[in-house]
């Protein structure tokens, strides 16, 4: 295998390493924390003795103790720290003293303030009061539609307080697509702000709040959140109305209910390709310990450190941003977009400013950063220590303009992860070195593997990304599952009892991972998941079109090509007009994220045999993968469309090679 670099980019600073949480936790388990190679054996070989070092290390605080850390190892169903209650909220809020700044609220104009410990815990106990007498009990659902503001991580903290259930997601999209997944929760209060900044603009949701309202027809209450300062009119709700001011400002003493380790803590959605967004419910116990693990040991987060990572409130990034608190760590909020037109560079001026220790982000910002000639080294970006990167493979070519950019001592952590586990698979540590385009090794605790078509595991050749031994973090179920037939389907019918994340991936002869993309259908722009079928269901409700299909290509450079094809109705042409109502339609109808790159007329769409359309397949022709490989033409119910897919890809990659210019990274997106 040929890389542009073939030796480590960077190597691991031998101070850095003896100063590092995850030092100091090998030390404590009496393994040799220098050699992360054998660290990373002991933790998947001996699952007992690593999440109980772990739960130690970190000095859980149950209310009833552990009868075993792992009494069931099957997949799915692992039963984990069996006897234990405790509660997430109460974790994340002991470490805060009065004074401690816990929040710091940041958005595109660069202005900002800090919510001390004192003052979140306050709100989060008056919050969960005013939750309390709305009749939210333990295991009732409590949902956002949010902004990343701290208003999403007070109301988050006092549902979990209580034992209820959160879930929640940013007002980009529309109502329906909003409904899509809140509905199936049947929640007793939804939370929502009048509004949100993005690019210069505030966008008014109050009306969409409304028709959201209206759609959750178990709704109790709805609490009003006054965002961006829109007067909220006096209209109809079909539930109580609860301005936020008078939630969040009683004198109330906080209580967090212990529930079981395994209680549901959130529900985060993921959509597939068919149907409903699929709700991924995880428990209390295992987020609280694999996000310890992730942010305390693998991103060396504590108190006395700042964290801040471009994220909207329905990428999974978001529910790391909350859990920051548990480390001590202070977290930043950002409402707005990562690159505003009025300053391009405002991130890494916040950074700056607030003395950043974490700075995370997405490939396509890094590369548009270098495409548009942004420089932030005028910024003194010396606290500064680790740049996360997330949300697809960080291309080789991202490292040198980092380090000549950021720093030359900063650990460039890409990490691959996934909502499903609602964490990382692989990525860097501070014990380890960093290869460019690559990511360093798997993460403590995760027993990953490529596996070939036979289930095999490989070595330095492409293969499915399959974990083999269970995670605390892998999901309780899916909401309205009761049988467990979706969740078994989803990641366990490919190789029974082994985990099949739908990634490509090459495990290197020195340890490290390359992510090639997704093996599946799954839309992964930037790192928020999109279902096409939130796509197909828009688009082929216009009367002009027959059948759409949506396809998310990763292109070599890091570049991500999401085009949509349409078959037009008899006597329709494909014009720009048409092509403006199909842009407006998805907006309004899924969310500004699910707006393709590109609208393509085709002759058709190819499907199975059942009629199913053939999405991995004509992703994979677009890549140049040849078709042969791909699919057998006598299984698809119109064989010569495959030829018309496959010359589409080759046209595009010779345009590309023509002008260097494949790669259209922007860091608006």
């Amino acid at each position: 295998m040929t890389r542009p670099y073939p030796d480590p980019f960077t190597t691991p600073d031998p101070q850095a390493v003896a100063d590092s949480r995850i030092m100091d936790f090998a030390r404590r388990a009496g393994i040799d924390g220098a050699d992360y190679a054998a660290l990373h054996h002991w933790s998947v070989t001996d699952l007992e003795g690593f999440w109980g070092a772990v739960w130690e290390y970190f000095d859980i605080d149950a209310a009833t103790p552990y009868e075993r850390v792992l009494a069931e190892e099957t997949m799915p169903g692992a039963r984990w720290f069996p006897g234990a209650t405790l509660n997430y909220a109460h974790h994340a809020l002991r470490n805060l003293t009065d004074d401690h700044v816990a929040i710091v609220a940041l958005d595109e104009t660069g202005s900002g303030h800090e919510v001390t410990g004192k003052l979140l815990r306050a709100q989060v106990a008056s919050v969960a009061a005013t939750l309390r007498d709305l009749g939210v009990a333990q295991g009732d659902r409590v949902v956002g539609y949010l902004p990343n503001t701290p208003h999403a991580i007070v109301a988050f903290l006092a549902a979990a307080s209580l034992g209820a259930v959160w879930s929640v997601c940013g007002q980009d999209y529309a109502p329906q697509a909003a409904a899509d997944r809140f509905a199936q929760l049947e929640p007793t209060v939804l939370i929502a702000a009048d509004g949100y900044l993005f690019n210069g603009t505030t966008h008014d949701r109050r009306d969409a709040t409304l028709e959201l309202a209206r759609a959750l027809p178990t709704l109790k209450a709805t609490l009003l959140v006054g965002h961006v300062g829109l007067s909220w009119p006096s209209q109809t709700y079909p539930s109580l109305i609860v301005p936020w001011e008078d939630a969040s400002t009683r004198t109330e003493e906080l209580i967090c209910t212990p529930v079981p380790f395994d209680h549901p803590l959130w529900v985060v959605f993921s959509s597939g390709t068919t149907g409903l967004p699929k709700g991924i419910v995880h428990g209390h116990g295992g987020v609280l310990l694999e996000h310890l693990k992730t942010l305390g040991l693998h991103s060396d987060l504590g108190p006395g450190d700042r964290l801040l990572w471009y994220t909207t409130t329905h990428w999974m990034m978001w529910n790391l941003v909350a859990s920051t608190l548990l480390t001590g760590a202070t977290t930043c909020t950002y409402d707005g977009s990562p690159a505003p037109f009025a300053k391009l560079d405002v991130l890494w001026e916040l950074a700056a400013r607030h003395r950043v220790t974490v700075f995370g982000t997405s490939p396509q910002y890094l590369l548009g950063m270098a495409k548009f000639g942004i420089d932030p080294s005028p910024h003194d970006l010396s606290a500064v220590r680790v740049v996360g990167c997330t949300g697809s493979a960080l291309p080789a070519s991202a490292y040198p303009w980092v380090r000549d950019h950021v720093g030359d001592r900063v650990l460039l952590a890409s990490i691959s992860g996934g909502t499903d586990v609602v964490s990382g698979f692989a990525g860097s540590a501070p014990n380890t070195p960093v290869w460019a385009g690559e990511l360093s090794a798997p993460h403590l605790g995760v027993a990953l593997a490529a596996f070939d078509s036979e289930g095999v595991p490989v070595t330095d050749q492409v293969g499915e990304l399959v974990v083999t031994r269970p995670m605390p973090s892998m999901p309780l179920s899916f909401w309205n599952d009761p049988e467990g037939a979706r969740y078994r389907d989803a990641y366990f019918s490919s190789y029974p009892g082994v985990w099949r994340h739908g990634d490509w991936i090459t495990v290197t002869g020195h340890g490290s991972v390359i992510v090639h993309g997704r093996s599946d259908s799954t839309l992964n722009r930037n790192g928020v998941r999109l279902g096409s079928a939130d796509i197909h269901d828009v688009v082929e409700r216009l009367p002009e079109i027959t059948e759409a299909l949506i396809i998310g290509a990763e292109e070599p450079d890091g570049g991500y090509w999401m085009p949509l094809f349409v078959v037009p109705a008899a006597g329709v042409t494909l014009d720009d007009t048409l092509r403006d109502r199909i842009r407006d339609a998805i907006r309004t109808g899924a969310s500004p994220r699910h707006v393709p790159d590109e609208i393509l007329e085709v002759p058709g769409i190819p499907h199975t045999r059942t009629g199913k359309k053939l999405e991995v397949p004509v992703k994979r022709l677009l890549q140049g993968a040849p078709v042969e490989q791909v699919v057998n033409p006598a299984t698809v119910d119109e064989p010569d469309l495959i030829a018309h897919y496959a010359r589409l890809g080759t046209e595009r990659r010779n345009r590309a090679a023509r002008t260097g210019d494949d790669a259209q990274a922007d860091p608006t997106a």
